[in-house]
């Protein structure tokens, strides 16, 4: 069975890290939900949720991969954390995947994985991101990172963390699931 983590921290948008979640887990992903501190972590706007482990637990290095949400101040909460940096830097070189939306792709430039690397981002940290090449597609998959927009492209992105995980079957199943919400968008 395929692993993920996904790391929050205080400020984390709450779509982007609960639909990659919720997703994950319909695919039969064991996907833990990661704290940088305390059991109970409260979203951007204002939601809690409980978290399975801490970052700093020994067995976090051991799943096929990690997940970095958005939002602020939870990037900052990310990219100022050096067992979240010590842990990307562990994964990457590991060659495990890497997934980052919205804010979190700085948390990849702080870590220093991003130089000549293609990603995208949310717009308005665009400027945050320096050797790398920048697109504006909703999700982009360079080797073992995969970067994504922002809470419109939540889904997508949570679909292509299926596939670079080898669950091609289970990611056609909720593509085809969700359909509708591409009729829509």
């Amino acid at each position: 069975m395929k692993s993920a983590l996904v790391i929050v921290a205080e400020g984390f948008e709450e779509i982007e890290a609960l639909t990659v979640v919720d997703i994950l887990r319909r695919a039969g992903v064991t996907c833990d939900l990661c704290s940088l501190q305390g059991e109970v972590v409260e979203g951007a706007h204002g939601i809690k949720v409980i978290c399975d482990t801490f970052i700093d637990h020994e067995n976090t290095a051991n799943y096929d991969a990690i997940i970095l949400p958005g939002g602020m101040p939870g990037t900052n909460n990310l990219k100022n954390s050096a067992h979240t940096l010590d842990l990307i830097r562990e994964y990457y070189s590991s060659g495990k995947v890497i997934a980052a939306i919205c804010a979190a792709p700085i948390v990849l430039a702080e870590a220093g994985l991003l130089k000549g690397r293609t990603i995208t981002s949310y717009p308005t940290f665009r400027e945050d991101l320096d050797n790398c090449i920048y697109k504006e597609d909703a999700v982009i998959v360079d080797e073992n990172i995969i970067t994504s927009r922002g809470p419109a492209t939540a889904l997508p992105f949570a679909l292509e963390i299926l596939k670079q995980l080898g669950l091609f079957e289970e990611e056609k199943k909720l593509k085809e699931d969700t359909s509708f919400f591409y009729s829509i968008i």
